[in-house]
């Protein structure tokens, strides 16, 4: 049997909300993705896109990707290990 690795992205909206919350927040959503799976993380809080991959990075996790897709917003791609 072959092991699968599900294709599911699921998504956390962390606009309004700073640094430290950011990265609790975002590490409790990860808790309920299975490894593999993708989790998109929005966030309004410039020291927040650079702090909360930084930490996850150093936890093992992988970044898939940094966009900002306004004025004060970017989205996050995280995949679990």
């Amino acid at each position: 049997m072959q092991n699968m690795v599900k294709n599911m992205t699921i998504e956390l909206d962390l606009k309004g909300e700073v640094c430290p919350y950011t990265f609790v927040k975002t590490k409790l959503k990860l808790e309920e993705v299975e490894s593999g799976e993708e989790l998109v993380v929005y966030f309004d809080h410039a020291p927040a896109v650079e702090n909360v991959p930084r930490s996850l990075k150093n936890e093992g996790h992988k970044i898939m990707g940094i966009e900002q897709t306004g004025d004060h917003l970017w989205k996050v791609r995280i995949r679990k290990t």
